[in-house]
């Protein structure tokens, strides 16, 4: 059967052009999105004009409404919200990682009915950590807890009615993503998705011990997988991330060196070791993300990885190959 891709600009950015577009008081409404972009720009706003976002909403810049009302950002309640919509002078803006009208274009532009057997989405959550928690440590007690139970990278996929409340923009994704015209609906951690979609890498075709490295736009992370199993991983800001580190890391993953709390104190999220395999019986090191390019001219064996015949594609053959993994269908040849 055809298959059609898309890559197009993130949610993010786009929302955040969208406000940047608008001038004068704002008042946001809908769930929690990605932040970046769109925190930056809501943040700059409130410091010359008014703005209002739902309690829904507000989670986009932080989870804390206190953090969010120091830089200036009024809350009100999400019904109190909707009504602010309609007052002059305000500009209303709905924040959400799916927007139906953006995506149903999408699709209608290939020339196939936007209808769907079953939906997938990928993203980044940090999660809703409890008071004195970290949210870098508590991420990653997330990823821990489930791959004690279940070693594998599609373990951290949810069903809709699965996700955990703590995961709170997995779960506005997966709400949404609900009112799509499908049946079923699937969501998934997108560093996640990212390693296991690399692992399907023509280049680690029949390769048993392979290391993984996604160099996001806004996270990086280090798997060694043996296997269908992840052996280990390692997650850090991709800010904080240099070429000489990443020698280092990943040789050190493979042989179980690294230190959970080591790389917490260096401000990334943390390690998870549970097999070390061994850095000399690695057979393939893949890097995949848009910021792949930072492992250029690393003095280690670093193929770029290209699933789909797209790099930007790879998060997406991950989601795609933890659903066939989970639903048992029949193997994809990702080429």
């Amino acid at each position: 059967a055809p298959y059609y891709k898309a890559v197009v600009k993130s949610p993010v950015k786009h929302v955040a052009e969208t406000v940047s577009a608008l001038s004068g008081n704002l008042v946001t409404t809908g769930c929690e999105m990605g932040g970046g972009a769109v925190s930056s720009v809501l943040k700059q706003r409130a410091r010359n004009y008014e703005v209002v976002m739902s309690a829904s909403s507000a989670a986009t810049i932080h989870h804390d409404p206190e953090k969010v009302q120091a830089t200036g950002i009024r809350i009100v309640d999400d019904r109190e919200a909707e009504e602010w919509k309609h007052r002059p002078g305000y500009h209303p803006v709905t924040l959400g990682d799916l927007d139906m009208d953006r995506l149903e274009g999408i699709v209608e532009g290939f020339g196939v009915p936007f209808s769907f057997d079953v939906v997938g989405v990928c993203a980044q959550d940090h999660g809703i950590s409890e008071p004195g928690v970290s949210h870098l440590d508590f991420r990653h007690n997330i990823f821990k807890s489930v791959l004690d139970a279940a070693p594998y990278p599609h373990a951290l996929l949810y069903e809709k009615s699965e996700v955990p409340s703590t995961l709170n923009r997995l779960a506005s994704i997966a709400e949404a993503a609900g009112r799509l015209p499908t049946q079923e609906v699937y969501v998934m951690d997108s560093g996640m998705a990212a390693i296991l979609g690399a692992s399907m890498d023509m280049a680690a075709m029949d390769k048993e011990k392979i290391l993984v490295l996604d160099l996001a736009t806004s996270h990086t992370l280090g798997a060694a997988l043996a296997g269908e199993k992840i052996a280990g991983f390692f997650e850090y800001h991709t800010r904080d991330i240099t070429l000489a580190r990443l020698e280092q890391l990943l040789p050190d993953l493979a042989d179980g060196k690294l230190s959970h709390e080591r790389i917490l104190k260096e401000g990334g999220h943390g390690a998870y070791i549970r097999e070390a395999f061994g850095f000399e019986n690695v057979e393939v090191i893949i890097a995949t993300g848009p910021k792949r390019r930072l492992a250029k001219g690393a003095g280690l064996p670093i193929f770029f990885s290209a699933p789909f015949g797209d790099n930007m594609m790879t998060g997406t053959v991950g989601l795609l190959e933890a659903i066939r993994r989970r639903k048992n269908l029949s193997p994809i040849q990702y080429v």
